[in-house]
């Protein structure tokens, strides 16, 4: 009877480890990385005469802002690629990951008014400057992105510049798109750089 009643006690107390055990909670599992935004390759930068060479994708805002849009984009969140050619043209993508949808619709705004005034702006800066800025409309992609240029001369020494600018939306996540060259809006590639911020916005996820 005692060893009947042993084994039985044995029974009972393995039943309450199990028991037991299965009553504590499992660990949850650490959560997933974020999945940051895609960038632009070199080869998707629009057509050269010298091949595009892509720097690495750094973390914060540029060292050297951007003329029309520097000190909007906030650091965290926020990480950039530089891009040149062997010639005077260079591009920039900067993609900055809102905390919100809220957010992002915001920044977008903000740095489209900014390019919007950018020449303005820089005229007050420098009396002696000259030149024209056209919105060259909407890209229908994701949340919708937005081209425009900015023709800048100085008369007094015979040169010019022009730059096409990009700003698109993807959920929480806003892209800039910039380049720039010598020379004048007649010679930039404004339907190449109009498929590069479509395939930009793309790219974010």
């Amino acid at each position: 009877m005692r060893t009947l009643r042993t084994a039985l006690l044995t029974a009972a107390t393995a039943g309450l480890a199990v028991t037991a055990l299965a009553q504590v909670p499992a660990a949850a599992a650490p959560a997933p990385a974020p999945v940051q935004p895609k960038f632009l390759s070199a080869g998707q930068l629009p057509a050269s005469t010298t091949p595009w060479t892509a720097g690495p994708v750094r973390q914060g805002v540029p060292a050297e802002g951007s003329v029309c849009t520097a000190g909007i984009a906030p650091a965290a969140g926020t990480r950039h690629r530089d891009f040149r050619t062997e010639l005077d043209t260079g591009a920039r993508q900067t993609t900055t990951v809102a905390t919100t949808t809220a957010r992002a619709k915001t920044l977008a705004a903000e740095l489209r008014s900014a390019l919007e005034t950018c020449l303005d702006r820089l005229k007050e800066q420098d009396p002696g400057l000259e030149g024209e800025a056209f919105h060259h409309g909407r890209v229908d992609i994701e949340e919708g992105a937005h081209v425009y240029s900015i023709d800048t001369s100085y008369p007094e020494v015979g040169s010019t510049d022009i730059g096409l600018y990009s700003v698109g939306r993807d959920g929480r996540a806003v892209t800039v798109v910039e380049w720039g060259q010598l020379g004048e809006l007649d010679g930039a590639p404004l339907e190449g750089f109009k498929k590069t911020t479509r395939t930009a916005v793309a790219k974010l996820y």
